[in-house]
């Protein structure tokens, strides 16, 4: 198909190698290695990084942690939590290093980044898990890192934000409740894979609907075709009256992007739901395009997100 692609990113997708995500060896050797390519940023104002060993949940292991926070910092700032994506199979402290250095510095938050378990060695709930057990940490012991534990809310791109999509939910129905915002970005949430994005843009660049069937059935192994998965584990598949009662949202989406009607049905649903919901779709842009540094309109992506941070957590 001919998609209309922003002037700065079109010559962008040309040079990005379409991959096999069946192939999970591969595809974390390739992130590796893009990864290492990306300039370090650098910070506008002192950062201090502090590692951290977050415990698991019931027989799980330790979770890994690192904390961005701006240097000298004498109140209690908010705190955020940062899910990575990648296809729940790939991703770690490492790649998820410049994130946290940006939105620290940038929205002038604490950022945790928890190394969450990854599929499909670890499929659901192995993940999620993770990531609940990150925001009991973050909510008990934050306060010690300069956090305000009242302002806590959770980051997520791609299948990172189904994980921050179903952690609100998590949250909420194990009594919590403790999230004061979630920021979806190129939100994976629905496995149905039935969208009208999702059947249309199969030579995408960036990210093809093959992909999504391979990433899914990662993440829920044998659990894939259950009919019966609760809806922390595929949002997506949430009514409307299933999404009272949790917190507001900003939902930033791309045009050019298998994953865009998913994440516009979802923020549609939330909407209808009562939640305060924010909904930003990116023309002529694709899956997550501000991951390429550089572009006017990637900048753009990113200062509207996190004015939305602060915003919301203030």
């Amino acid at each position: 198909m001919d998609y209309y692609l922003d002037p700065e990113l079109a010559p962008l997708a040309a040079m990005i190698p379409p991959l096999d995500w069946s192939d999970v060896v591969g595809v974390r050797e390739f992130t590796a290695q893009t990864y290492a390519q990306i300039p370090a940023y650098q910070s506008g104002q002192p950062l201090t990084v502090t590692d951290v060993t977050i415990p698991g949940g019931a027989d799980a292991p330790d979770i890994p942690g690192r904390i961005y926070t701006r240097a000298g910092s004498t109140a209690p700032v908010p705190g955020l939590i940062y899910l990575h994506g990648g296809g729940f199979v790939s991703g770690n402290l490492e790649g998820a290093d410049n994130t946290g250095r940006m939105v620290a510095d940038q929205a002038g938050v604490a950022v945790l980044v928890p190394e969450y378990r990854l599929a499909p060695e670890h499929p659901y709930p192995a993940s999620l898990d993770d990531c609940y057990a990150t925001l009991d940490w973050i909510t008990r012991a934050g306060a010690g890192y300069g956090i305000d534990t009242g302002h806590i809310g959770v980051l997520g791109d791609s299948s990172g934000a189904a994980l921050a999509a179903g952690l609100t939910i998590l949250d909420r129905d194990l009594g919590g409740s403790r999230l004061a915002a979630q920021f979806l970005d190129g939100a994976v949430t629905d496995n149905r894979l039935a969208t009208h994005s999702m059947r249309t843009m199969t030579d995408a660049p960036v990210w093809q609907p093959r992909n999504s069937r391979f990433t899914w059935r990662h993440y829920l192994g044998d659990l894939a075709d259950d009919p019966a998965l609760p809806i922390s584990a595929v949002p997506g598949r949430a009514r409307a009256e299933d999404l009272t009662g949790l917190p507001p949202a900003y939902v930033s989406c791309y045009q050019v992007d298998p994953n865009r009607d998913e994440a516009l049905d979802y923020a549609r649903r939330l909407t209808e739901a009562g939640v305060p919901t924010e909904v930003h779709q990116y023309s002529g842009a694709f899956h997550l395009a501000h991951a390429f540094p550089g572009t006017a309109i990637g900048a753009r992506m990113l200062a509207g997100r996190h004015e939305a941070i602060r915003r919301l957590l203030q």
